[in-house]
């Protein structure tokens, strides 16, 4: 009776084993794969392949996924060694070592695949005629070393894709805006940066109404920026740089209410950029044909919202003049919760910007303090970005995340005029201030010595004055100084790290001295005997109006002293007054006598 009743308890999961055990020819199929690459054990040893790691199976024993991203797998693809894994859905074998071709046998049998991963390998060859399933949805084959032309036909099957990732291979040709023609409005994202594509891009692209990410930087682009693009109102990033495009950016880029990334860095854009732009969080438009576009005034801000996500700004090497724009931090709360609440890092070198260097500039919040909890970005993070080089190996790309970029203010290059503001003491989060080859003049401040976090301060090729501050020997993360070709004199600071630095960070100022230049400072005895001359001086010009004070003070006294008493005391004024007649009369009396015998004599 026992027997029976723990029979009846185990049945459905005896029934359960075996209706979800893996089929024996996809257990075969597996092994045979493993044992075609060179890899670390992967422990496949069990009976049933549905339990091995990596694997999927459906209810049915079907192998639906093979999983199996940085194994160290290498060795040669070839169709044979999937065929038989008709039921796959999720095929990743990304970051690994694999090499070959795609040969079009290859996705023959896999007509249910949904997710494609092979990225980060040695891949090669032409992509085959088409994909193999109209219920793919992701392919990934960034990082490899694909060649040739993508087939228009590659996407005709492919009624449900809703990502596309080719980059870092050297694909040519063009870039297939008209996959938006033939594909569902499911798309997504399209990649196709760092390869070797060139000529127009095609018009197309506004077809694809729910694509988010647009990227083809770093290839032979050339011609306008594609006009349907504008309509494609979901768009989030847009990721051009390091093209031949050309042309104005049109005011209808407005009509992009969801772009946070907009990077047209080194091409030929000209014209004005909007400036209601209020998700962008990251500019980036350097060494453009800005042909003198001023920077906006202030007046042109009126009723500006601002870009409030923004956090990055470079606009460098754009040809931009006008003043440094007090807009940049201004805003209706007086506390400096301005324009841009959320700009940590600006880069505005290689222009021809004039005009003072705006104390509002100063209090950007973000470079002021670190955001309270309550003020911080919720659920953001950022996954690191690798890519594949046949030399070099797997690389890390951390400039293309934003927590790269460090608080920093560059205006280096520039003709800005004026002093250093006091104010910029107070950005205790900058970490980068590079001012080289402006007309700055003043002294450096102190206050500077408050940035404790600072790692880079770069100052040549000004007109700066007066002695390199002492308290800057407090700034114990500096990692680059420079102050050359300015008119500062005096000693360096010594028992400092300033004297770690080379020579080049101090020449050009000839009344500099101390190590580590070569010429010495005077000897502290001549020094002592400058300082106290000085302060014998100094205390000479302040005692002098003293004794003026004493002497016109005891005149009064004594004056006032004598005439009070003869007012006063009336014996005192007769007796004074009958002195005064009598020495009178006495004085007159000698001159007379004088005066008669001078004249006998000069007769005789």
């Amino acid at each position: 009776m026992a027997h029976a009743f723990l029979l009846f308890v185990l049945f459905p999961y005896i029934i359960s084993t075996n209706i979800h055990a893996c089929k024996q020819t996809k257990c075969r199929s597996l092994l045979s794969f493993a044992s075609t690459l060179s890899s670390p054990p992967l422990n496949w040893t069990s009976i049933d392949c549905c339990r091995w790691k990596g694997i999927t199976c459906d209810q049915d024993g079907w192998v639906t996924c093979l999983l199996l991203p940085s194994k160290g797998l290498k060795g040669g693809i070839s169709p044979s060694l999937l065929g038989n894994l008709t039921y796959l859905t999720h095929l990743n074998l990304s970051h690994n070592s694999l090499y070959g071709s795609l040969e079009t046998q290859f996705f023959l049998s896999l007509n249910q695949l949904e997710i494609l991963d092979l990225s980060y390998n040695r891949l090669s060859g032409e992509l085959p005629l088409s994909l193999p399933s109209s219920n793919i949805r992701t392919v990934d084959l960034s990082s490899n070393l694909f060649f040739g032309a993508i087939p228009s036909s590659f996407f005709q099957q492919a009624s449900n894709l809703t990502s596309l990732n080719v980059s870092n291979n050297t694909f040519t040709g063009y870039v297939l805006s008209s996959i938006c023609l033939h594909l569902s409005p499911s798309l997504r994202l399209l990649d196709f940066s760092s390869n070797v594509f060139s000529g127009n891009l095609a018009p197309g692209l506004g077809k694809c109404s729910k694509l988010q990410v647009f990227r083809a930087g770093h290839n032979n682009l050339s011609g306008l920026f594609p006009e349907d693009i504008y309509n494609v109102t979901k768009l989030e990033e847009i990721a051009l740089p390091l093209n031949s495009l050309h042309g104005a950016i049109s005011d209808k880029i407005v009509n992009l209410t969801n772009l946070a990334i907009l990077d047209l860095s080194f091409n030929h854009f000209g014209g004005k950029l909007p400036l209601n732009l209020g998700k962008l969080s990251k500019l980036l438009m350097g060494n453009e044909d800005i042909d003198g576009e001023g920077m906006p005034s202030d007046d042109d801000m009126v009723d500006f919202d601002g870009f409030q996500n923004l956090r990055l700004l470079s606009l460098a090497n754009s040809d931009l003049t006008g003043q440094m724009p007090v807009w940049l931090s201004q805003g209706q709360c007086q506390v400096g919760w301005g324009l841009f609440p959320r700009l940590f890092f600006i880069n505005l070198s290689d222009n021809r910007i004039s005009g003072e260097f705006p104390k509002q500039l100063c209090r950007l919040p973000r470079l002021l303090y670190e955001p309270i909890a309550s003020q911080a970005d919720k659920y953001e993070f950022e996954l690191p970005i690798f890519l594949f080089s046949i030399k070099t190996g797997i690389q890390s790309f951390p400039w293309q995340k934003l927590s790269f970029y460090p608080p920093w203010i560059e205006v280096s290059n520039n003709s800005i005029v004026g002093e250093i503001p006091t104010e910029i003491g107070q950005l205790h989060l900058l970490r980068g201030l590079a001012l080289g080859n402006n007309n700055f003049s003043g002294v450096i401040p102190n206050q500077i010595s408050n940035l404790k976090n600072l790692e880079v301060l770069d100052f040549p090729m000004n007109h700066l004055s007066g002695i390199i501050p002492s308290s800057l020997a407090s700034l114990n993360f500096l990692k680059e100084f420079n102050v050359p070709y300015n008119n500062l004199e005096g000693p360096i600071p010594t028992g400092t790290q300033l004297q770690s630095f080379n020579t080049s960070a101090f020449e050009g100022n000839p009344k500099l001295c101390g190590a580590p230049l070569p010429n010495k400072c005077r000897p502290n005895k001549d020094m002592d005997v400058d300082n106290k001359n000085n302060k014998d001086e100094g205390n000479g010009h302040h005692q002098l109006p003293w004794f003026y004070i004493f002497v016109a003070l005891g005149f009064i006294i004594g004056f006032w002293g004598v005439c009070s008493s003869l007012v006063i005391k009336k014996t005192w004024s007769y007796a004074y007054f009958q002195f005064i007649d009598n020495l009178q009369d006495r004085l007159y009396v000698m001159i007379t006598v004088a005066l008669n015998r001078m004249k006998g004599r000069l007769r005789s």
